[in-house]
């Protein structure tokens, strides 16, 4: 599906007042309801990284972190079953996974007198029944459970989605008896970076030769398709001949034509190419 300009700006202009929790995901599909949900949580989601990366070093200040811990420390001692975190997290407009992350490492501070390892606070965020105290487990528990941007739950899921998408993918070249090679069987030839297919012999899409295929379970803004090109496809350009073809499962915007020559399908449907130009 690739939504017109005035419909993506509407709808990220609704997301600036919504926090990163689940119930947000049911406003927003009840404010559009003519959009699916998986593209209006991955709108919000690419919306609200970008917030997050404006102001998240406001939140790693040492004053700051102080004070949310105190804050915490004080209402958990009030209020021991509540969801103390969750709650401060959205007070303050942070992700309540990144504050998870901040009052945890915080915690452990105190107890091992220095600061902990990424290694120990990853692992208390992905079982929080490793950590020593219960009332913060349960916090850490209900922040990551809640959070529809960020921590290892989300992590999980964005790459099932992801590994889903590659293996229909790959399934519907199948089914047109396509032959290719998919990321696996190119690392194991020696490739470093590699898209997911390459095409052993090109096909054609409305007169255009495609030579390989990058899937994204995500929404194409343009933010996306900058950090595509200059994180990935330059990479690919020296080895790799184009034009290719870009798989957006989750919608797009149209962007504007770059030096690499990029083509879109989305949803997996072969009459929704488009190319990319102005």
């Amino acid at each position: 599906m690739r939504l017109s300009r005035a419909e993506y700006k509407e709808i990220v202009r609704w997301t600036e007042q919504l926090r990163p929790t689940r119930q947000c995901m049911k406003m927003l599909k009840e404010r559009f309801p003519n959009h699916s949900q998986s593209t209006l949580l991955s709108i919000f989601s690419l919306e609200y990284q970008k917030r997050t990366k404006r102001t998240i070093s406001r939140h790693h200040a040492p004053d700051v972190i102080e004070s949310h811990y105190q804050r915490y420390l004080s209402e958990v001692k009030a209020h021991p079953t509540a969801p103390v975190l969750l709650e401060l997290a959205n007070e303050v407009d942070l992700s309540p996974a990144l504050m998870a992350r901040i009052i945890l490492d915080r915690f452990l501070q105190d107890l091992e007198g220095g600061m902990p390892s990424k290694t120990v606070v990853n692992s208390m965020l992905k079982e929080p029944s490793l950590i020593p105290d219960q009332i913060l487990a349960n916090n850490i528990y209900q922040c990551t459970i809640n959070d529809c941007c960020y921590g290892p739950l989300v992590d999980c899921i964005k790459h099932t989605i992801g590994q889903e998408h590659e293996v229909l993918l790959c399934d519907k070249l199948k089914e047109r008896n396509l032959s290719f090679l998919d990321e696996n069987q190119l690392r194991a030839m020696g490739y470093d970076k590699t898209p997911d297919i390459i095409l052993e012999v090109p096909i054609a899409v409305e007169g255009h030769i495609v030579h390989w295929i990058e899937s994204k379970a995500s929404f194409g803004d343009d933010h996306s398709h900058r950090t595509y090109l200059n994180e990935q496809f330059w990479s690919y350009w020296n080895s790799l001949p184009a034009p290719s073809l870009l798989a957006c499962h989750r919608g797009e915007l149209p962007v504007s034509k770059q030096n690499l020559q990029t083509w879109r399908l989305i949803k997996g449907q072969r009459d929704s190419l488009d190319r990319s130009a102005n």
